[in-house]
C-alpha cells in the first residue's frame, strides 16, 4: 500500500482557509516564479521558482489518489468532474450527490458513505503503491485521531491569518499526537516544503520532577 499523507498549504499560525473558504494570501508561492508548469489537467498554469518547481515535479509524480470531504467537494464543484491534478478522488459524504454524478459520468471520483476509514480502504485500493494524499482539515482531521496517517506534508507560508479562520486539524479527540522531526524538503520562495512522519509507537513521557521548596533562612 501506499502512503497515506495529509497535506496542506498551511499559514505560519496554523491556517489553511478563511470562515468563507477563501484562501487569502496562502497560495500566492504558485504564481511567484519563472518556471511555468501547466497541470495535468491542463485547466491552468502554476508559476514556481526552479525550488518548489523539483518539489512540486515529484509530489505530482507520486500522487494516486486524492481523498476529500463534502466541503471541499461543493466549493469546487467537484473539479468539474477532474480534478486539476488528474488523479482520482474519493469524497468523503454522508449522501451521494446523484444529479452531480449523473451530469459527470465519465468523472473518476467515488463516494464513500460509511465513514473515513472506508474511504481511506477504497483510496488506498485505487492507488496501489503511489500516495494517498488526504486533503481538507476535517478529513485530516479524522486520519490522525484514527491513526490512518503516515505523513503530514505541510507547505508552509510566512502569513499570519489571524483567529476566526479554518485550522489545519482543529481540535482532535485525543490526547496529543507525535509527529517526528520533519524532513525539510526544499526552500522555496515565499513557502518552505516540510514532510512530517506520523509517530507509530507511543512516546515516552518524562516523569515530572517536583523541585524542593527553597528553605528561608
Amino acid at each position: 500500500m501506499g502512503t497515506v499523507q495529509a497535506q496542506a498549504i498551511m499559514s505560519l499560525d496554523g491556517y489553511v482557509a478563511k470562515q468563507d473558504n477563501t484562501i487569502g494570501r496562502l497560495f500566492d508561492w504558485l504564481q511567484n516564479g519563472e518556471v511555468a508548469i501547466p497541470t495535468p489537467a491542463g485547466d491552468f498554469e502554476v508559476h514556481l521558482n526552479p525550488a518548489s518547481t523539483e518539489h512540486w515535479r515529484g509530489w505530482v509524480s507520486e500522487l494516486g489518489v486524492l481523498v476529500c470531504g463534502r466541503t471541499l467537494f461543493e466549493v469546487t464543484d467537484g473539479w468539474k468532474g477532474r480534478h486539476s491534478l488528474d488523479v482520482p478522488v474519493v469524497v468523503v459524504t454522508h449522501h451521494v450527490p446523484s444529479e452531480w454524478v449523473d451530469a459527470h459520468p465519465d468523472a473518476p471520483f467515488s463516494f464513500v458513505t460509511d465513514g473515513v476509514p472506508a474511504a481511506i480502504a477504497r483510496a488506498q485500493e485505487i492507488a496501489g503503491d503511489r500516495v494517498v494524499s488526504v486533503t481538507g482539515g476535517t478529513i485530516a482531521r479524522q486520519c490522525l485521531d484514527l491513526g490512518l496517517l503516515d505523513e503530514v506534508a505541510v507547505d508552509l507560508v510566512p502569513v499570519v491569518m489571524g483567529a476566526g479562520n479554518r485550522p489545519f486539524f482543529g481540535d482532535l479527540s485525543s490526547e496529543d499526537v507525535m509527529l517526528d522531526n520533519p524532513r525539510v524538503c526544499v526552500q522555496g520562495d515565499r513557502v518552505t516544503h516540510l514532510v512530517f512522519p506520523v509517530l507509530r509507537e507511543p512516546v515516552r513521557r518524562a516523569s515530572r520532577q517536583v523541585l524542593p521548596r527553597a528553605t528561608a533562612h
